[in-house]
């Protein structure tokens, strides 16, 4: 991440912790979906699941959506981020407490060093594309050994093209999009330079490759749109 970014930011991405919300959505194409999908895929795979770990949660967005649809779920929120936890612990100030745990500073590499349970889901939406090759693979694999037998991983990111071609369109369709959603030209600069400096996405192929080399049993894509992808994986 560029010193300029890591100035003006209190977490991973270019958004301060308070203004992400309503930032992303002007960011990346389709966002909301991303929790719906997720959520639904939830329900048909496991709709009662018992613990549900959500992983660079920022905000709690996903809990946001899913609280009233998995009533008897344990959430565990845990982001990198402080900033990003306190905001979600604002939000769910009245929700049941022990319906909740909060982990700060958690990081996905690093789960068995806060989590010593097993949980039946692991969401991480937006989160991995921040890690190199190294880091991302020993994320993936934090999460499958944090997973019981039969559980589900689902992740959303930001991917690349598999050619410099296909890359220069993508950004350049991305790049609309955020003009659309009122960014300016100099905003969306900013964010193309980002690629591959402050985020290191891989391609689709790439991905399945590493959920079947962290050993998800099976491992399938079920979202993609502009330059992001949704993919799962089962223990």
């Amino acid at each position: 991440m560029s010193a300029n970014t890591i100035e003006n930011s209190d977490n991973t991405t270019p958004h301060k912790a308070i203004e992400y919300d309503t930032n992303i959505v002007k960011t990346i194409p389709y966002y909301e979906c991303f929790h719906k999908e997720t959520i639904d895929l939830i329900k048909s795979y496991n709709n009662k699941c018992e613990k549900w770990l959500d992983i660079g949660c920022g905000t709690g967005i996903l809990l946001e959506n899913a609280q009233d649809i998995f009533k008897n779920t344990k959430f565990i929120l845990a982001d990198p981020s402080e900033a990003m936890i306190n905001i979600a612990k604002s939000k769910f100030s009245n929700y049941p407490k022990e319906k909740i745990d909060y982990i700060p500073g958690c990081s996905s590499q690093y789960l068995q060093n806060h989590i010593k349970e097993k949980v039946d889901v692991i969401t991480a939406i937006q989160v991995h594309h921040y890690l190199k090759k190294e880091e991302r693979e020993e994320a993936t694999r934090s999460c499958f050994n944090t997973l019981k037998k039969g559980g589900l991983y689902i992740t959303f990111e930001n991917i690349s093209p598999m050619s410099t071609k296909g890359i220069e369109i993508g950004l350049d369709r991305w790049g609309c999009f955020q003009v659309c959603k009122g960014k300016s030209e100099e905003m969306v600069r900013n964010h193309r330079d980002r690629f591959n400096k402050e985020y290191y996405p891989i391609t689709i192929l790439e991905h399945l490759e590493l959920l079947k080399k962290t050993g998800f049993e099976s491992y399938e894509i079920f979202w993609v749109s502009h330059m992001q992808c949704g993919f799962y994986g089962i223990k």
